[in-house]
């Protein structure tokens, strides 16, 4: 019986902690640039007043990366990560064409 705790409390303290690093990982990973090329691909401004409205007819005032139902953030935090970008993060004030507003 000792030894199935055992391995469950180490098991459990293992996956505690590469959680930890994990999202460690992802607050500590760069910047994506507009010159990125899934960034490009996407219409990637770290600016969403800087879209080209005529290019990106989908883009509204008001609409930037802190209110996308895709931001991994918190509306209020500068940068945070998303999914569309892999392991780089995006600006809260940023807009891309795969906004989708959140609920």
């Amino acid at each position: 019986m000792k030894s199935s705790r055992r391995t469950f409390l180490i098991t459990s303290l293992g996956a505690a902690s590469a959680l930890a690093l994990s999202r460690q990982a992802l607050a500590d990973a760069p910047l994506v640039s507009e010159s990125d090329p899934t960034a490009a691909a996407l219409g990637y401004k770290a600016d969403a007043s800087q879209v080209d409205k005529a290019k990106y007819p989908k883009y509204a005032a008001g609409q930037k990366c802190g209110n996308c139902q895709l931001y991994q953030g918190a509306p209020t935090t500068d940068h945070a990560a998303c999914p569309m970008f892999g392991a780089k993060q995006v600006k809260a004030a940023g807009w891309c064409n795969a906004y989708t507003k959140k609920a």
